[in-house]
């Protein structure tokens, strides 16, 4: 791999919510990643034009404090561990920094989205084993 496309790749990165990646071509592998930085939160008019389903906000949270988890790769969003398990966290739940809350599918790899901080979940998507893409807001975190 040439250094013009790793620059190629380093650019692509820090132009878009991609916070690891990983391209391997022939021989060599290169790994980029960069710090999880959290975006303010979303308007309720951008929420919709993600395409994504927001559950109502909780009327004790400040939607100022929330921050939003959004997910970092393109994928299919599974909300429990197993089909028949409950899921990860659920609306109103408290959180810990760390816990996980989704699980992201892609290509056949299983990669856990955690929570930035602890707090409290005022917004979940209602995805569950459907496709998110980069900068999709699966929660937010008050």
């Amino acid at each position: 791999m040439d250094l013009s496309k790793i620059k190629t790749l380093i650019d692509f990165v820090g132009r878009s919510n991609v916070v690891r990646l990983v391209v391997t071509e022939q021989d060599v592998t290169v790994r980029i990643f960069r710090d999880q930085k959290c975006d303010p939160v979303l308007a309720p008019s951008d929420l919709q034009n993600t395409g994504l389903a927001i559950s109502e906000n909780l009327a004790t949270e400040s939607q100022t404090a929330a921050i939003p988890v959004k997910a970092p790769i393109f994928g299919v969003l599974h909300r429990a561990p197993a089909p028949d398990a409950p899921p990860f966290v659920t609306l109103g739940a408290s959180v810990e920094e760390g816990q996980t809350l989704f699980v992201i599918e892609a290509m056949k790899v299983f990669n856990a989205i955690s929570s930035p901080r602890s707090g409290r979940i005022v917004h979940l998507t209602d995805i569950d084993g459907g496709e998110v893409e980069p900068g999709n807001v699966l929660a937010e975190i008050a």
